[in-house]
């Protein structure tokens, strides 16, 4: 297998309903990003009967795609399922009734034999040169004609086909009124415009939206990362896959809610609620359940983490700042997303965890009415303390090291946010150095520690 360092042009524009979309576990790029390639594929085939399909996998996507659900995934995309809309509790009930009948309908309704353990193919050593979460599709015609096409996950459920032109189909690339493409442009036209960042965010926002639109949106997205949070504290047992990784969020829901009854607080008890918050949000995920991604599946309980912790335990936390929050997280994600990457895949797990930390950590600053350098300022320390994380799920699942990561990433924004509003926004280091420094050093990363559960933890962890 090579390095696959190649990467994906910069996107030009990534929005608030970009880069946080309501979908499944357990991964952003193995999971939801393929859902909706194999939905393309299927919802476009030509109107001449279909004798066969083939899907192949390759680089990370074949590595971890077991682990990460990814052939599932793509035979519910193929079923004309889409991981916005998709009930998690019926896609087993999808999955047996195609293995059973060795075939599955179309979108069109048609039907074509279909045997995964045949049609499905993981090519583990080789990459394609655009990303290194590369698929094709293939259909063949009655007429023995074939009908393929190459899709990229490039992380956050974002995918680009082969022969686009760096933007895909998930994004249009529309003339914002403030395009920055760096932090400092970012300041900049905050400054000449005497708005915050949120505010700048939202003024792009619009270019598709309405505010009344905007807010809605916010609203469905934090409706969705609190359901998320509450069927996480009800669920117990163990993770599926075979690690038998046991759910702790509803124990430690339980020890804490007695401790309060007790009145048995100590000085970091709202430390640990944000532990529990992302533990919930992560078990969630890797069982498959329903989440935002926030900018990754992987990385999906540390905004909604740090967002539990601003409306519970900051005075005076209201919707508004719910929405600055959102606001200010997202600009940051772009930048990260334009001039680096959010995928594991592509530069370790310092472009998912520390990026939804760098993202966490913005929000929260603007939230708690932190000026614009000290947001940056913010952003800059999440990512900074993040670099060099690499990528190494034991057993190809999103559970060892992913779930603590997540909890750990969560108090890091938080302390991210602190130190920069002590401070009055001056620092050495800028966040756009950062994310040149996370894009360099996820260059320079050999690919066994980019999701490809070929080293690291992944490797020296002995499995029971």
């Amino acid at each position: 297998m090579t390095d696959g360092s190649a990467t994906a042009p910069p996107m030009p524009w990534a929005g608030l309903f970009d880069l946080f979309r309501i979908g499944i576990g357990p991964s952003s790029s193995h999971t939801v990003g393929p859902m909706i390639a194999a939905y393309r594929f299927a919802s476009a085939l030509p109107a001449a009967p279909v004798t066969a399909i083939t899907v192949a996998l390759y680089g990370s996507l074949a590595l971890t795609g077991k682990g990460h659900a990814t052939d599932n995934a793509v035979m519910l995309g193929l079923l004309g399922e889409r991981p916005d809309s998709i009930d998690p509790d019926a896609a087993s009930s999808l999955l047996d009734a195609l293995r059973d009948s060795e075939s599955l309908a179309l979108p069109s309704g048609r039907r074509v034999a279909f045997r995964p353990a045949r049609d499905i193919l993981f090519h583990k050593r080789e990459v394609l040169p655009r990303h290194t979460n590369g698929m094709a599709f293939t259909a063949t015609l009655d007429d023995g004609t074939q009908h393929r096409r190459v899709f990229y996950s490039i992380g956050g459920g974002f995918i680009v086909e082969e022969g686009d032109d760096g933007v895909g189909g998930d994004m249009a690339a529309p003339e914002t009124p403030y395009p920055f493409g760096t932090a400092a442009a970012m300041l900049a036209m905050a400054e000449a415009a005497g708005v915050s960042i949120a505010e700048l965010q939202r003024r792009n926002e619009r270019c598709f939206r309405s505010d009344a639109e905007i807010s809605a949106g916010i609203a469905r997205i934090w409706a969705a990362m609190r359901d998320c949070v509450a069927r996480g504290l009800r669920q117990g047992g163990e993770l599926p896959g075979g690690l038998r990784v046991r759910r702790r969020a509803p124990a430690l829901h339980e020890r804490l809610l007695a401790r309060r009854k007790a009145n048995e607080l100590d000085p970091l008890y709202g430390m640990d609620w944000v532990n529990l918050y992302a533990l919930a949000v992560n078990e969630e995920n890797a069982a498959g359940g329903r989440v935002v991604t926030a900018p990754t599946n992987g990385a999906a309980g540390i905004v909604p983490a740090v967002l539990h912790y601003y409306v519970r335990f900051v005075p005076g936390a209201d919707t508004a700042g719910v929405e600055t929050f959102l606001l200010a997280a997202t600009a940051v994600g772009s930048l990260i997303k334009r001039n680096a990457s959010i995928s594991g895949a592509e530069v370790g797990c310092q472009g998912e965890v520390g990026s939804a930390s760098a993202m966490a950590a913005a929000g929260l600053a603007a939230a708690l009415g932190g000026n614009n350098r000290q947001v940056e300022n913010a952003a800059e320390i999440g990512l900074e303390h993040n670099l060099g994380l690499t990528c190494d799920p034991i057993g190809g699942l999103v559970q060892i090291p992913c779930i603590e990561r997540n909890a750990i990433g969560a108090v890091k924004a938080i302390n991210a946010a602190r130190l920069a509003l002590h401070g009055d926004g001056e620092h050495h280091v800028s966040l756009d150095q950062v994310i040149r420094t996370m894009r360099e050093t996820g260059r320079d990363m050999l690919s066994k520690y980019k999701e490809t559960s070929e080293g690291g933890l992944a490797v020296n962890a002995i499995e029971c």
